[in-house]
């Protein structure tokens, strides 16, 4: 007898359909035989899957049996097809009658006793038996919330294989499961009125909050660029319903997500710089996304720049240009999505204090050039708003903190808010998000400059020998800052502070 039901398996974020086949012999020598490029994880699942049968109460008589996963070509890994094995063996070996089985979509990890495990990607799987129009999905009961997030899918969570055999076999009822997932107010780690001074940083990181450009903070040891950047996410807008599933498909995959259905925050990745290549962008034997990958929607955080390994800032050019990460591999190509707000920070030498009034900078001249050489031209071109971080003087650390009008935190999330519901508006059917993404047709129709402000930029790229990419950048800023003020078109004072946001394109004329 051969019973049929559907499982699935992971490629990138997504998930694809696989069909597992379970033939139920008793000619021949009893044997156990999976076929369908299963890896070794799947294969296991034999002696999971017997053991917990046994557990179970249930006994299979002597057989040969083939196990088949389809399509053959492609591979399977992981431990979410225990279950759909185990009610596939009870299906086919006439325990559960078979029609009751088939199409249902089964997920889940089955220990020795036969309790069900959650298993990584269930949101993906979640979204694939939505598709296709299963009569519901059975996990365990802590991946409840996260299948339930799915709207127009019936979720069940049993806690033993036997009760989710006794549920397909008709013996018994279970409630499906109601998502207990909410969208709780978010609490906030710090807030910008607690930061003295760095009035000018506050600004660039509203502008680059506003349209989601990336952001290098340069400054001595000790001026706050570390605090600066983890307040960050405080004025970032709350992630919508569409862009938390896109960040909870990514941190299920990988693993991460626990006992939460949705994630409902921004991700704030902060990798240490010793950080590997792959750590970093995603790979391994079994491709997993990178911290730039779980940094989707929200921001990474390189803190210390020029300590990372030059082949690792290096890889992160391509998902800083295109919103995304491809990992190629010689039976197949996976793409992660990696649209993130990249916050740097470095120190202006080796030292730390160049140009600092209180301190002396003991570099050579040749040690500051191969600090700055760490950095490529390329990836740095790729960096919107690069801004000074100066200490700050004595006498306003011995001062409460100003809390100067509008310069908090929420005061600087409503004003961020605002200039991307503008960018939402404006963008409405086309591929870009925000103005950091602005090229091509859309660059020329929404910044277009009068004979003025298109003199003053032109002046501005000869002098600071600025390239085309900086150029480009510099007027999506210009449009940042205008929509900031709500300014329909960009204008001389829009340009002029979009210039003054990169102060290592001043550099180079000294």
């Amino acid at each position: 007898m051969i019973a049929r039901l559907i499982c699935g398996s992971l490629h990138g974020v997504d998930a694809y359909r696989v069909d597992l086949e379970v033939d139920f012999s008793r000619h021949g020598i009893p044997a156990f035989v999976m076929v369908g490029l299963a890896e070794g994880a799947v294969r296991e699942a034999r002696d999971r899957v017997f053991s917990a049968l046994r557990a179970s109460g249930f006994k299979l008589p002597p057989a040969r049996i083939t196990v088949n996963l389809a399509p053959a070509d492609r591979r399977k890994a992981g431990s979410a097809y225990d279950l759909a094995l185990a009610v596939g063996l009870l299906a086919a070996g006439g325990i559960i009658a078979a029609e009751r089985a088939e199409g249902w979509v089964l997920a889940g990890e089955l220990s020795l006793n036969g309790e069900i495990r959650s298993v990584p990607g269930i949101l993906p799987l979640a979204l694939l038996a939505r598709a296709e129009k299963a009569k519901g999905m059975l996990v365990a009961p802590e991946a409840g919330d996260e299948a339930a997030v799915v709207e127009g899918l019936t979720v069940y969570t049993p806690r033993t294989l036997g009760e989710a055999a006794a549920f397909l076999a008709g013996e018994t009822e279970l409630l499906p499961h109601i998502c207990k997932v909410s969208r709780p107010e978010t609490a906030y780690s710090g807030d910008f009125s607690e930061v003295r001074g760095q009035e000018h940083a506050k600004r660039a990181i509203e502008i680059a909050a506003a349209g989601a450009h990336n952001l290098l903070l340069i400054g001595p040891p000790g001026s706050g660029k570390t605090m600066l950047a983890r307040r960050i996410p405080s004025v970032l807008p709350p992630l919508s319903f569409e862009e938390a599933l896109e960040v909870t498909k990514i941190y299920s995959v990988a693993g991460l997500l626990g006992n939460r259905g949705l994630m409902t925050e921004r991700p704030f990745r902060a990798p240490h710089h010793t950080v590997s290549d792959v750590a970093l962008i995603g790979g391994g034997t079994i491709p997993r996304p990178g911290e730039v990958c779980l940094a989707h929607r929200g921001v990474l955080f390189l803190d210390e720049l020029p300590e990372f390994r030059r082949s690792a800032l290096e890889v992160l050019r391509q998902p800083l240009e295109d919103g995304m990460v491809t990992i190629a591999r010689v039976a197949h190509a996976l793409t992660f999505p990696a649209d993130c707000m990249l916050v740097a920070a470095m120190n202006p030498c080796p030292c730390g204090y160049r140009g600092d009034p209180r301190h002396d900078c003991t570099c050579s001249p040749s040690a500051r050039e191969r600090y700055r050489a760490r950095l490529s031209g390329p990836l740095l071109d790729r960096i919107d708003l690069h801004v000074e971080v100066p200490s700050v003087p004595r006498e306003e650390l011995q001062t409460p903190a100003a809390r100067r009008a509008g310069m908090d935190s929420a005061s600087m999330r409503e004003r961020v808010a605002r200039a991307r519901a503008l960018q939402t508006e404006r963008y409405a059917g086309t591929p870009c998000r925000a103005n950091s993404g602005l090229s091509g047709a859309l660059l020329d129709r929404y910044c277009a400059l009068d004979a003025e402000c298109g003199e003053f930029l032109g002046l501005a790229a000869d002098r600071l020998g600025l390239s085309a990419r900086a150029y480009t950048r510099i007027l999506r800023i210009a449009r940042t800052i205008a929509d900031l003020e709500e300014s329909p078109s960009i204008r001389l004072p829009h340009l002029a502070e979009a210039v003054n946001c990169r102060v290592l394109d001043r550099e180079r004329l000294s």
